[in-house]
C-alpha cells in the first residue's frame, strides 16, 4: 500500500464518517428577547479566542437581533487595551475583579452567562480563576470549550468538571471532544452540543482575482496560518517543498502569522529564523513567503482566497478545534491536514486530504497529487465549499441561538393557593418512631436515620396543617412529641440530635441549633396544638429544659430560642421565664449587629449561613411581645437588607446558597434550599405582622413562588399532589432527593402563606394571595 492509501485510510475512519448538518431536521423557535453577558477574549487582542469571541457578538448581533449581548472581555492590565461597545473588562489575574464583574453581571439580569473557555486566558494556575468566577453566576452559564485535553493534570482535569458541574450547556466544534468530556470528564451527553466553527459566506472561486492583489498571479500557491511556535509542524511542511518544486517549479509557501507572544517574549524570532534556515539549507527559500503579521479577519481572508491549497501540518492529534481551517474550506479550499480531530470530522467524505502526521514525505505526495490532477483539486475546491456552507456565520448564529435558547428556564406557573399540599409525602418518610431524615430520590433512606431537627419541624407542622383527620393527626403529633422528649438528655442538659434506624443514639447531645428548634418546637405546640393534653406536655418540657437551653451562644440557636419564647408569650403574655428569655436574646443579637454592621453590611455576623432571616424575625417577635420598638426596628432594618441579598435583579428569589457558608461578607447563589424560603416567607408574615407594610407581602410571594420555577433555573421543586419537595436548586437544575427538611420546609411555608392571605388586606394589583382570599375569608 502507499503513503496515499494512507490517507484515504484517515479520512474514512469511522470516527468521522457521520458529520452531518447542524441544522438537519431543525427548526428555529419563534424569537424570544434574550440578553446574554459574554466573556472571553475580544478584539482588538490578537489571538483565536479574541477573534470567535468578537464573531458571536458581531453575528448574533446581524442575525439574531431579539438577543442582546453584553461583553465581558479578559483583559491584561499591564498591556491594558481600548474596548469598543463592551459591557466590561475582567483584569485576568485579580480574583477580586472576577468577583466584582459577577456581581455586576448577577445585578444586570442576564438570561445567561456564555464563557469563552481555555486554560491560558483565565488567571492562576491553569486558568483556575474562572471556577471562583463560574461559582458567583447565577444565570445558566453555557460554556464554550476550546479546548478538551485527553491527558489533562491533574488541575486540569479539577478544572474541566467544576465548570462541566455548573454549566446548562456546553458547546464543542467536534464530536471528539463531545465524546471525551462524556466519556472521560461524566458530563452529560443531554447538555453537550457539537457547532461547527463559523466561517464567513464569500463566492466561491476567485483565488485568480486574489492572487492578483498581492501580486502571485500565475503562481500555485500553498498557505498555513496563525500563531507560530513549536508544534504546528512547520519544519515538515518546509520538509516537503524540495520533493515539492522539482515537480511543480511555480508553487510558492507562504507562512503567514506572528510568532506566538509568549514565545516572543521568551525567545524573540529563534524559532522564525530556525525555519528559515531550514529552507535555505534545502535549497528552497525563494519558495517560501512570509507574512510576520497578526491579520484583522477581513485581510485573512483575503490571504486565504489567494490560495490553492491550505495545509495544517499539526503533529499533535486532539486539537478539538482550527477556526482557519474552519475558514479555509468555506472559502472553497483545497486542504491537506494531519488528521487531528477537529481536521477529522472537517474534511471527511472526500473534503480534504488526510495525511499521516510527521511525514514530510505524506505532505509532499498529497499536494503534488492535487496539484498533478487540475480536475481532481477543483472538485475537493467545490466539495469543501459544499460543506462549508454549513458552517457560514449565519447558520452558526442560528444554532447558538437555539443554544442559549435550550440554556434558558421555563417561565414559572405557581399553581393556585387555595390547593392545599398532599401529606403522604411526609406520611412516606414517617414511622412510628418519627420522621426519617433523607431520602434517595423520593424513597426514604433508612441508612441515616432520623434527627431532632426534622422531627421538631413535623411537630409543628401537624400543629397547623389543614384537612387532616383528628385522629391521624394525633397519632403523627405523638410520634414526633416522643421523638423530641426521648431526645431530652438530662444528664447533660441537652437535646440529642442524630438517632440511627435501630433508635440508638448517635451522641450525648445535639448541635446549639438543633437545641433551638427543639425548644422553638414546644413554644408553638404550647400556642397552636389542637389537643389540650399535648399543649401541656410541650409547656412542660419547655419549661424543664430552660435552665440549661437558656445560655447557648450560637446565634441561630438564640434566635430559635427566642421565636418559641414569643410563641410562648403570644398565649401566655405574663410567662417570665419565656420574658427572660426574650430579653437575652435580643440583647445578643442587639450587640451582634452592632458589632458586625458596616454601611454596607446591615447583619450580625461577617458570614451568611443558612436560615438567615430567622435572626430578624426573631428580633421583630420580641419587640412584639415585649413592646420594645428598638428590637422591632433592628429586626426590620436588617430582614429588608437580608431580602435585598436574596431577591435577583430579575424580582426572583435567590436565596444565599450553601457554598456562600463560612465566607466572610461574600455570599454566593448556589446551592439553593427550601429552607431558606421557607425562612423568608415565615420572616415576611411576622414583619407584615409587626407593620402592616405591603411590602413583605410581595416578599413572602416572591419566595413562594421560588419552589415552583421562580428561580434561576426556572425548576419546579415542589409538587402540591404529594407535597413533596426537592432538597435544593444546583447550578444544573434541581437535587432529586426530596429529605424530610424539604419536604416540611414546603409545606410550612405553604401554611405560612394561607395565614397571610387570611389575614393580609385586599392588594389593588393582587397576587397569588388574592388567587386564594375568597375561599379562605
Amino acid at each position: 500500500m502507499n503513503r496515499f492509501s494512507r490517507h484515504v485510510d484517515f479520512a474514512t475512519t469511522s470516527a468521522s464518517a457521520e458529520i452531518h448538518s447542524i441544522f438537519e431536521a431543525a427548526s428555529l423557535p419563534p424569537p424570544r428577547a434574550m440578553r446574554i453577558a459574554l466573556v472571553g477574549n475580544f478584539t482588538p487582542r490578537r489571538c483565536g479566542i479574541a477573534t470567535f469571541t468578537s464573531d458571536i457578538a458581531a453575528t448574533l448581533r446581524q442575525f439574531h437581533p431579539e438577543i442582546s449581548v453584553d461583553v465581558y472581555a479578559l483583559d491584561d492590565p499591564a498591556q491594558p487595551l481600548v474596548y469598543q461597545g463592551i459591557a466590561g473588562t475582567i483584569a485576568a489575574d485579580d480574583p477580586e475583579d472576577y468577583a466584582r464583574a459577577a456581581r455586576r453581571i448577577n445585578e444586570s439580569g442576564v438570561d445567561a452567562v456564555w464563557i469563552q473557555h481555555e486554560f491560558g486566558i483565565f488567571g492562576g494556575e491553569d486558568g483556575e480563576m474562572v471556577c471562583g468566577f463560574a461559582s458567583r453566576l447565577a444565570a445558566p452559564l453555557v460554556l464554550t470549550l476550546h479546548t478538551v485535553l485527553s491527558e489533562p493534570t491533574n488541575r486540569q482535569h479539577a478544572i474541566l468538571r467544576y465548570l462541566i458541574a455548573r454549566a446548562s450547556r456546553i458547546m464543542v466544534m467536534s464530536k471528539y471532544a463531545r465524546d471525551l468530556l462524556s466519556e472521560r470528564f461524566d458530563a452529560d451527553p443531554r447538555i453537550l452540543q457539537v457547532i461547527d466553527h463559523g466561517a464567513p459566506d464569500r463566492p466561491f472561486g476567485r483565488h485568480d482575482q486574489f492572487k492578483a492583489q498581492l501580486g502571485l498571479s500565475g503562481g500555485m500557491v500553498l498557505t498555513t496560518f496563525g500563531l507560530l511556535g513549536p508544534g504546528k509542524g512547520l519544519e515538515k511542511a518546509i520538509g516537503a517543498l524540495p520533493a515539492i518544486v522539482t515537480r511543480h517549479p511555480q508553487v510558492i509557501y507562504r507562512i503567514v502569522g506572528a510568532t506566538h507572544p509568549n514565545l516572543l517574549a521568551r525567545e524573540g524570532e529563534t524559532y522564525r529564523d530556525r525555519l528559515a534556515a531550514l529552507a535555505q539549507e534545502l535549497g528552497v527559500a525563494d519558495h517560501l513567503a512570509w507574512d510576520n503579521r497578526f491579520l484583522d479577519t477581513h485581510e485573512l481572508l483575503d490571504q486565504l482566497e489567494a490560495c490553492d491549497i491550505y495545509i495544517t501540518p499539526y503533529p499533535g492529534l486532539h486539537q478539538s478545534t482550527s477556526g482557519t481551517l474552519s475558514y479555509a474550506v468555506a472559502l472553497g479550499k483545497a486542504v491537506v491536514s494531519t488528521p487531528y480531530a477537529h481536521a477529522r470530522e472537517l474534511l471527511a467524505g472526500g473534503v480534504g486530504l488526510l495525511i499521516e502526521p510527521g511525514s514530510q514525505d505524506a505532505i509532499a505526495e498529497a499536494v503534488n497529487r492535487l496539484l498533478d490532477a487540475p480536475d481532481e483539486l477543483a472538485a475537493m475546491r467545490r466539495r469543501a465549499y459544499a460543506r462549508g456552507r454549513e458552517t457560514i456565520w449565519p447558520r452558526f448564529a442560528d444554532a447558538s441561538a437555539r443554544l442559549i435558547a435550550a440554556a434558558l428556564p421555563p417561565e414559572p406557573c405557581c399553581p393556585p393557593m387555595t390547593a392545599i399540599p398532599g401529606l403522604s409525602a411526609v406520611l412516606a418518610m414517617s414511622d412510628a418512631t418519627g420522621i426519617l431524615q433523607h431520602s434517595i430520590g423520593v424513597v426514604p433512606d433508612r441508612h441515616h436515620g432520623y434527627c431532632l431537627d426534622d422531627n421538631a419541624r413535623a411537630l409543628m407542622l401537624m400543629n397547623v396543617a389543614r384537612g387532616v383527620p383528628a385522629a391521624e393527626r394525633m397519632q403523627r403529633s405523638l410520634a414526633y412529641a416522643a421523638f423530641v422528649q426521648s431526645a431530652w438528655n438530662p444528664e447533660r442538659g441537652r437535646f440529642r440530635n442524630f438517632m440511627r434506624f435501630d433508635r440508638s443514639w448517635c451522641e450525648g447531645e445535639g448541635s446549639e441549633d438543633a437545641n433551638g428548634r427543639a425548644v422553638w418546637a414546644l413554644g408553638q405546640t404550647w400556642e397552636r396544638a389542637a389537643d389540650r393534653g399535648l399543649a401541656d406536655w410541650a409547656l412542660q418540657l419547655y419549661e424543664q429544659v430552660q435552665p440549661s437551653i437558656a445560655e447557648m451562644g450560637s446565634p441561630r440557636a438564640i434566635a430559635f430560642v427566642m421565636l418559641g419564647a414569643s410563641a410562648v408569650l403570644r398565649r401566655t403574655p405574663n410567662h417570665n421565664l419565656s420574658i427572660e428569655l426574650v430579653k437575652r436574646g435580643a440583647d445578643i443579637l442587639v450587640r451582634l449587629l452592632c458589632e458586625g454592621r458596616r454601611p454596607d453590611w446591615a447583619w450580625f455576623e461577617a458570614v451568611l449561613g443558612y436560615d438567615n432571616p430567622r435572626l430578624s424575625q426573631a428580633l421583630v417577635e420580641a419587640g412584639m411581645a415585649l413592646g420594645r420598638e428598638d428590637w422591632t426596628d433592628a429586626g426590620l432594618e436588617t430582614l429588608r437588607w437580608i431580602c435585598a441579598q436574596q431577591v435577583s435583579s430579575r424580582s426572583q428569589f435567590r436565596p444565599i446558597g450553601s457554598e456562600s457558608f463560612h465566607k466572610s461578607h461574600v455570599y454566593l447563589p448556589f446551592d439553593q434550599q427550601p429552607l431558606e424560603a421557607q425562612a423568608a416567607i415565615e420572616a415576611a408574615k411576622s414583619a407584615w405582622y409587626a407593620t402592616g407594610d405591603m411590602f413583605w407581602i410581595d416578599h413572602a410571594e416572591i419566595a413562594w413562588r421560588w419552589f415552583f420555577g421562580g428561580n434561576d433555573r426556572g425548576a419546579v421543586l415542589a409538587d402540591m399532589a404529594t407535597g413533596r419537595c426537592h432538597d435544593g436548586l444546583t447550578p444544573r437544575g434541581i437535587n432529586t432527593n426530596c429529605g424530610a427538611e424539604s419536604i416540611l420546609a414546603f409545606q410550612l411555608s405553604h401554611y405560612a402563606m394561607m395565614e397571610l392571605a387570611q389575614a393580609a388586606p385586599i392588594s389593588p394589583e393582587g397576587g397569588v394571595l388574592e388567587q386564594a382570599r375568597e375561599s379562605l375569608v
